[in-house]
């Protein structure tokens, strides 16, 4: 189709929107290693996951063989508020970068929660109701996802309590209204209310607080109140997998104008938004159809894929959770306290981990003043004040674009923009008063985290 035949936003009709989620490990030769007793160092079994995620979710975390899972009507519908979103063609940032490059960007930012969170939350939510549960907890960075499951709770009528990282919860007191308008209940982590929060605390004194920390809070309420289950918003198997209706999409609007990506790009904290973004792409490449340059991005303050190691590591911080086998900074490990909130977890999700260690992808980091740098480059063309997460694959793709510019290569380039950034004005006002700074642990910082990783031989 002609060049100027591509509008500025390819949608897809009502009717065109996916039916099942697709299950990248179907098409893996590498499963993703197990998740593993803490007590036993055995592969965790349905029923011992049973007693702290919904029954269903589990089922879908264990499936590593069916390709397509169909989607609830219920979710389906719900989905519709909102979906299909927009696949954009970002022809103000390729005349302000002047490349020949071709660039795209799926815009997941248009709800409540102001990001491809919500894609997950419904789900999450419906099969606690569709269990007969009374709420849910969880935890929350960035606050993106804890918004996303306040919003879903409250449409089935669950009970939501939300454990946000200190830092955000302070830094971002606004996102934090919005799950209270939702109705969650809404608290600091690490907070004195758990055991597992008095002890973090205890130990590390006047800690802002990580994904790690608030995890271990939420699974703690959620196993010591009866009628109560915890969901995550990030890493685990059954959120990429819910989160694979951002990437079908994808790929059926560039299908619509036989458009064939060359790069693929996502921001990458615990894996949910690549994962979702890249999972029908990988499924080609995994079968041999296609082939795609695919890049993961995370914040230079947190590199686990860049600087970690690939082995079993708790989930969370207070080591209450399973052990899963992902590429890892150590449990322990607390990131600076960056204003990308929701890409401040020690690991990776295990199925982005095997694929990164499999070859398959690449990964990249960026500091955190060249991020919002490249977000307000994004801004004042595109016209959306994107996300923190968002703008580090902001920042990749301009490079990209940039290299494009130096060869002559027409590549055509895909990101995820995976929300906006309008919760998020304390960090654009560091930014813009010079008072942002550009941490990066050393060696010996990551090399102290790394000693304490479980001995697992597995």
């Amino acid at each position: 189709m002609a060049e100027n035949k591509i509008p500025y936003k390819i949608y897809l009709e009502e009717n065109e929107m996916p039916k099942q989620w697709y299950n990248v490990r179907a098409d893996m030769k590498n499963k993703p290693a197990p998740l593993l007793n803490p007590g036993t160092l055995e592969p965790m079994t349905a029923e011992e996951l049973g007693g702290v995620f919904c029954d269903e979710l589990v089922a879908q975390e264990l499936d590593n063989d069916t390709p397509y899972i169909d989607i609830p009507q219920e979710i389906r519908d719900f989905y519709k508020m909102y979906r299909p979103s927009p696949l954009v063609r970002a022809y103000c940032l390729e005349e302000k970068l002047q490349t020949p490059a071709k660039i795209y960007y799926k815009f997941e930012g248009n709800n409540t929660s102001g990001s491809h969170k919500l894609n997950s939350a419904i789900a999450q939510a419906y099969y606690a109701k569709k269990q007969g549960l009374k709420g849910v907890t969880t935890e929350t960075g960035a606050g993106q996802w804890g918004t996303a499951l306040s919003m879903a709770c409250s449409y089935l009528d669950l009970d939501c309590k939300v454990y946000m990282v200190k830092v955000s919860y302070e830094q971002k007191p606004f996102r934090r209204e919005v799950m209270r308008v939702y109705g969650a209940s809404v608290t600091p982590s690490p907070s004195m209310e758990t055991e597992i929060g008095k002890k973090i605390n205890a130990e590390h004194p006047g800690t802002t607080g990580s994904l790690g920390c608030a995890i271990s809070e939420a699974v703690e309420v959620a196993v010591k109140n009866p009628g109560y289950r915890y969901v995550l918003g990030s890493v685990l198997n059954q959120v990429l997998l819910h989160q694979s209706v951002i990437g079908l999409e994808t790929k059926a609007a560039l299908d619509k104008y036989n458009i064939k990506p060359d790069i693929i790009i996502g921001c990458a904290g615990g894996g949910s938004n690549l994962g979702g973004l890249i999972s029908p792409f990988m499924g080609e490449k995994l079968r041999g159809e296609a082939d795609y340059r695919i890049i993961a991005v995370e914040p230079a303050s947190c590199p686990s894929f860049t600087r970690g190691k690939f082995a079993y590591d708790f989930c969370d911080t207070g080591m209450v959770c399973p052990l899963a086998k992902m590429y890892t900074l150590g449990a322990d490990f607390i990131p600076s306290a960056n204003h990308a909130g929701g890409l401040r977890y020690h690991g990776m999700s295990p199925v982005l981990s095997q694929l990164y260690d499999d070859g398959l992808m690449e990964a990249v980091t960026a500091v955190q003043t060249d991020v919002f740098e490249a977000a307000e480059t994004f801004a004042r063309v595109e016209g959306i004040l994107p996300a923190p997460e968002s703008s580090h694959a902001i920042k990749v793709a301009i490079d990209e674009a940039l290299k494009c510019k130096e060869t002559g290569e027409e590549k055509t380039i895909v990101f995820g923009l995976t929300g906006t950034g309008y919760f998020d004005m304390v960090a654009y006002e560091k930014f813009h008063d010079g008072e942002m700074t550009d941490y990066i642990p050393t060696d010996e910082e990551l090399a102290k985290y790394a000693e304490k990783l479980p001995k697992v031989e597995k």
